[in-house]
């Protein structure tokens, strides 16, 4: 049996404007996606047993939730909440892409320079050299031949060994391209890590400066930075756990700095700061003109550059980007040493998703690509002013909550819904295909709503004298109510 843990939650949720003076948050259909969200969010985290779980969701430049759930810190008994700090890891390549794209704007660099005209002291053996050399847009793509890692064992347990530039530099006298350039993808954290040592080349500025001083204080990220925040240990930086053991448990991991692999794998930060790094990206390219970099340039970024041949693997300047249904996304993800995250972008209608958690083994992109199936026809629909909302009785709040389902499963969430109710069964990898329509049809029974539309079988709640719901009764089954 898997016994539901509770957590601890922080929520925030920040309303704008959205149409007849109505504030988006406000709006039946968004709200009752939100609370979906979040009832799916704790329940995961509890059956995942994952420590914590922060989340943001984004529409254009509102943030219209943010919150956590589980414990930053669980010795300490610190929650996770929406400005809990975790390490990014790879997201932290985006910002050095941006950098990069920055001097090429100024005409410092081109996309087709070779590495060496501007990193003389890159000595790496060059196994194709009659093919072509690595470029700078090479490693931006991932496509640039160069192997995944500087060659040191700095993702192994138990201390994680991160190497300083100084060290990165002397060992690639000692390694090889691994393909011809612009031949295949591979991804590489050297690549991003040489892109960061081109920032600092030609600003003649430390990386880290370059990054803070046209990057993050423009854009007002207070909270992400190029480097883990030591100072913040056991405080708001979430503490790093390892992936499931076999006894299904999670380990504590020891803190880390990403030291010389900083530009690709090192920076912190928070969901809500992704939050407003999203914000920026839809604002930029609906305004155009220029704020940090001009709105063409990360049009440039957000479009392919790189795809392989299955047509399955395909890069921009930088950013991810990929393909469900009719939509384009764009995006990163980041796993290091007892985090996992994911920021999830769709540029057309402006709505981002941003997940991190602080247990290794997650899969982080499936929490954000949830997040938005469960959002954005919400947004959308909301936003449309042709549709009238369909309001759910206030009065059905009170059979709101979560339901036992032992022995057969976790248990079912029943929320507000329509006009009526919405009952799934957690845990869940589809919330949103798991969703069962009731409607009401007197007194404290519901009837299940038919993929057909037609009414299916009773669900009747059991309320006590005092009025409140103790128990639902379907197909002749029990499930006590609780919470």
């Amino acid at each position: 049996m898997r016994r539901m843990i509770c957590s601890a939650a922080v929520v925030l949720v920040l309303a704008a404007p959205a149409g007849q003076g109505q504030s988006l948050v406000d709006h039946p259909r968004v709200r009752a996606a939100l609370e979906l969200l979040q009832a799916w969010l704790d329940a995961q985290r509890a059956y995942e047993q994952m420590p914590g779980l922060s989340m943001a969701v984004v529409h254009d430049q509102q943030l219209l939730w943010s919150g956590g759930y589980g414990y930053a810190d669980p010795e300490r008994g610190i929650p996770a909440t929406g400005t809990t700090i975790y390490s990014i890891c790879s997201i932290s390549k985006l910002f050095t892409s941006i950098a990069v794209l920055q001097l090429r704007d100024q005409g410092r660099l081109r996309l087709d320079d070779p590495l060496e005209k501007h990193l003389a002291w890159l000595d790496i053996k060059k196994t194709y050299a009659a093919q072509g050399p690595a470029t700078v847009g090479g490693i931006l793509t991932h496509s640039s031949g160069l192997p995944r890692e500087s060659d040191y064992p700095y993702w192994n347990a138990p201390d994680f060994p991160f190497p300083s530039p100084e060290q990165i530099r002397e060992k690639l006298k000692e390694q090889e391209t691994l393909y011809p350039a612009d031949t295949y993808y591979q991804y590489s954290n050297l690549g991003l890590t040489l892109a960061g040592e081109l920032v600092a080349e030609l600003s003649h500025q430390r990386y880290a400066d370059y990054v803070a001083q046209h990057i993050l204080v423009p854009l007002h990220l207070a909270d992400t930075q190029p480097r883990m925040p030591e100072e913040q240990r056991g405080a708001r930086l979430a503490r790093g756990y390892s992936a499931l053991t076999r006894e299904g448990k999670r380990e504590p991991l020891p803190f880390f700095q990403a030291n010389g692999i900083t530009p690709a794998a090192g920076f912190s930060s928070t969901v809500e700061d992704l939050g407003k790094f999203a914000s920026w990206q839809f604002r930029l390219l609906e305004k155009g003109g220029e704020e940090i970099l001009a709105a063409n340039t990360l049009r440039e970024m957000h479009r392919i550059h790189w795809i392989e041949p299955d047509w399955k693997t395909a890069y921009g300047l930088g950013f991810m980007v990929w393909g469900e249904g009719d939509k384009t996304f764009v995006g990163h993800g980041g796993s290091c040493p007892g985090y996992r995250s994911h920021l999830l972008i769709q540029p057309k209608d402006k709505i981002a998703t941003v997940f991190m958690t602080n247990a290794s083994g997650v899969d982080a992109k499936a929490y954000a690509a949830v997040a938005y199936a469960i959002v954005a026809p919400a947004i959308l629909e909301a936003l449309d002013s042709t549709k009238s909302p369909r309001t759910t009785n206030p009065l059905f709040r009170k059979y709101s909550g979560t339901y036992r389902d032992f022995p057969w499963g976790g248990e079912t969430a029943v929320l507000l819904y329509e006009d009526g109710l919405a009952a799934v069964d957690f845990p869940t990898d589809d919330p949103v295909g798991g969703i069962t329509r009731l409607k009401h049809v007197g007194g404290d029974r519901f009837r299940r709503v038919r993929k057909d539309g037609a009414l299916g079988e009773t669900v009747d709640f059991e309320v006590d004298a005092g009025g409140n719901v103790r128990r639902l009764k379907w197909h002749s089954v029990y499930q006590e109510k609780i919470r």
